[in-house]
């Protein structure tokens, strides 16, 4: 039963892959609940950037990509998924605007890179890495387009306070991946 179970669905590479989209935008809205508000920032420090991480990787492909676009299309149809509840489509104009549009352009980073460089632990986190800057940049420059403060303050604001705990984020989704990414392989 077992492994003809196991063939059924990585035989079934669609149906996975919609679970897979479907899974990852549903715990980015777990991930955005999981928030520590920041006295100096409007942007809150929240689990989701260790899902857009693991997205990217586990679904490889534009699918990673895709997961975070349904989040972000589910939030500003109404459902209350973005971080505090928030919803609709001005919950894109507000400060963590760029930070979304970044989760879904770190996510497709990494889609499309996994499967090109070395299997390797510091391999993955320097990708994740280099991910979580492309979520960052996005973040700071939205920041800085509709605060209209200098460059360096949106810095201090979107950034810095973010990179440590970016940093534990990115070596956990690291360790997870490496234990799952076979399986990952097989099956998306």
């Amino acid at each position: 039963m077992e492994i003809s179970l196991r063939k059924e669905l990585i035989l079934d590479k669609t149906a996975c892959r919609i679970i897979g989209v479907l899974a990852f935008a549903a715990f980015m809205s777990l991930g955005a609940f999981v928030r520590i508000p920041l006295p100096f920032s409007p942007v809150p420090l929240t689990l989701q950037t260790f899902f857009v991480l693991l997205s990217g990787a586990c679904l490889a492909g534009n699918f990673g990509g895709l997961s975070q676009l349904v989040y972000v299309l589910l939030g500003t149809a109404g459902l209350p998924v973005f971080s505090q509840a928030g919803s609709g489509v001005l919950y894109l104009l507000g400060p963590t605007g760029g930070y979304l549009l970044g989760f879904v352009l770190a996510s497709l980073f990494i889609g499309r890179l996994i499967r090109h460089i070395p299997d390797k632990v510091s391999s993955i986190f320097v990708l994740f890495c280099l991910a979580d800057l492309i979520l960052l940049s996005f973040g700071v420059l939205w920041l800085k387009f509709i605060s209209g403060c200098p460059l360096t303050k949106s810095l201090l604001i979107g950034f810095l306070p973010f990179i440590p705990g970016d940093l534990l984020k990115a070596l956990a989704a690291v360790v997870i991946y490496s234990q799952i990414a076979k399986r990952c392989r097989q099956i998306f």
